[in-house]
């Protein structure tokens, strides 16, 4: 298991004040640190550091942090948690879809932060045990669920026929409706499961997410029950 003096977390925060706060507070739990003041440092600490989870702020001089995170998903999947300014759900919806895993918006609470960079922690440390499991035993079952392949092994995801690119979140999330069709599943059991997070002040993250996922596998594959939660709907009769 991974230690905390092994951990390394690179904080991408313009505002200097706020990335002090933040690093301090993340080096309390024993994590190196480093933090990066604009997009292009921000690029090039990632590519340096190889970190294990990244905090990154949307608005960032030079190049933004959707476009960071866009890059450094590319050369290298990393768990990222990114801080928006305001509640904006384009910013949201973008950052997911371009490989974010989880946001905040500002102000948050310290003691919240920490809890999200554990919960992408060990959902790390989980995949990476799961990864191992399948080369040392019968891999996990493709899931067949109307006209969706979800091949849990190599973990790709077909819709009709055409690979579907997925989050690693994403993926988890929607592993988790699809192995109970047409069940309704809660936005807290769905943060419980797929975040290891059990504070039900994240379902928005859960919201946000699967609006990422009807945007790339289509708004009727997912049915909302209001005031509950999500149940996956493959077409009637598959």
């Amino acid at each position: 298991m991974t230690t905390p003096a092994d951990t390394t977390v690179l904080v991408v925060e313009d505002d200097p004040a706020i990335a002090t706060a933040i690093a301090h507070r993340l080096r309390a739990e024993g994590w190196r640190v480093e933090t990066a003041l604009d997009g292009p440092s921000g690029i090039e600490a990632a590519t340096r550091l190889r970190p294990d989870v990244v905090v990154l702020d949307v608005m960032l001089p030079g190049v933004d942090g959707l476009e960071v995170c866009r890059v450094i998903q590319t050369d290298r999947p990393v768990p990222v948690l990114m801080l928006t300014a305001r509640d904006d759900e384009t910013d949201v919806v973008i950052g997911l879809g371009v490989g974010a895993d989880d946001y905040m918006t500002k102000p948050f609470s310290p003691r919240e932060l920490v809890a999200r960079v554990k919960a992408l922690l060990r959902r790390q440390e989980r995949a990476a045990r799961a990864a191992e499991m399948v080369v040392a035993q019968a891999p996990e079952p493709t899931l067949h669920v109307g006209d969706v392949i979800i091949d849990q092994a190599q973990r790709r995801v077909q819709h009709r026929g055409t690979e579907v690119h997925l989050t690693p979140t994403e993926f988890e999330l929607l592993v988790a409706l699809a192995t109970s069709p047409r069940t309704v599943l809660t936005r807290e059991l769905l943060l419980e499961q797929v975040w290891d997070w059990v504070d039900a002040s994240g379902t928005r993250t859960v919201d946000s997410h699967i609006k990422a996922l009807r945007r790339k596998l289509g708004a009727d594959l997912i049915r909302t029950v209001h005031g509950v939660g999500y149940a996956f709907e493959p077409a009637e009769g598959l």
